[in-house]
């Protein structure tokens, strides 16, 4: 009996430290090396509320879209810089509201994609993966991917903890700004990056980041360059942007960092 054709094989660099590798170390995961630990045992080092930051922002990111999905009834969502599938996904966590949402992962990270194809094969007709750079808007709005799933309906854009990986001459709050023109009226916008107030600790980390990654890495942002990302968009939840664990928490009693040498900063915007 003739088998399935093979899918080919991604190549996976483990000789540096992948972003995705070591957040998924703070979530607890098992996706990660040897050179990724250490990278998180550095960092920690220099910023020791990192594991609770990461907790922090994955909670928002549950929290975000059971808000949107239940309570705004968006039923497509682009998870951009999506990251290594972990429990519970956000296709997963929309399917709790309605088993039809829809969900294209987005991401370049050869281990994401990997693993990312194989987890939704549980879920094809509503889940799709795409590999690309989130920067490329024009190729991302005209794949097979987001064409088959994302329709002309309110959709939810999801930045989360992603546009820190963009340097400032790739401008990110302009990409924010052209994925926002393409959706229609009444879709809204998940976003938060690591920021920091203190210049320098943005300073230290955003230095330590492009080493590890070998430049493969934007920076650190003050709550006042992050604010930019929702001009002219409607705060949902909060009127003002926040420490993420402060966004709408779901129990009176939430985890706080430690410390705070830099937190996860932003907030759920309607695009009018």
């Amino acid at each position: 009996m003739a088998g399935r054709p093979r899918r080919r094989s991604i190549p996976i660099d483990v000789s540096k430290p992948s972003v995705a590798r070591m957040y998924d170390y703070f979530l607890g995961g098992t996706d990660n090396y040897v050179v990724d630990r250490e990278a998180c045992a550095e960092l920690l080092r220099i910023a020791p509320s990192t594991k609770e930051l990461a907790l922090n922002n994955r909670a928002f990111l549950i929290r975000a879209v059971r808000y949107l999905a239940a309570e705004c009834g968006i039923r497509q969502f682009m998870d951009y810089g999506s990251g290594l599938p972990t429990q519970p996904n956000v296709h997963q966590i929309a399917h709790e509201t309605d088993k039809n949402a829809r969900v294209v992962y987005i991401d370049n990270d050869p281990i994401v994609l990997g693993h990312g194809r194989m987890m939704l094969q549980e879920d094809p007709e509503t889940t799709a993966v795409l590999a690309q750079d989130m920067r490329n808007t024009d190729a991302i709005f005209r794949s097979a991917q987001v064409q088959r799933l994302i329709r002309n309906e309110p959709t939810a854009a999801l930045f989360v903890s992603v546009l820190h990986c963009i340097p400032d001459e790739d401008d990110p709050w302009q990409l924010v700004r052209d994925v926002a023109q393409r959706l229609p009226s009444g879709s809204y916008l998940v976003l938060c990056q690591l920021a920091s107030d203190d210049e320098t600790t943005r300073n230290d980390t955003t230095r330590f980041m492009r080493d590890i990654t070998g430049g493969r890495w934007g920076r650190v942002r003050s709550a006042e360059e992050i604010s930019r990302y929702f001009d002219g968009l409607e705060l949902q939840k909060a009127k003002e942007l926040c420490e993420v664990s402060r966004w709408y928490p779901d129990t009176e009693v939430f985890p706080r960092q430690a410390t705070e040498e830099w937190i996860e900063y932003g907030g759920v915007a309607r695009i009018p």
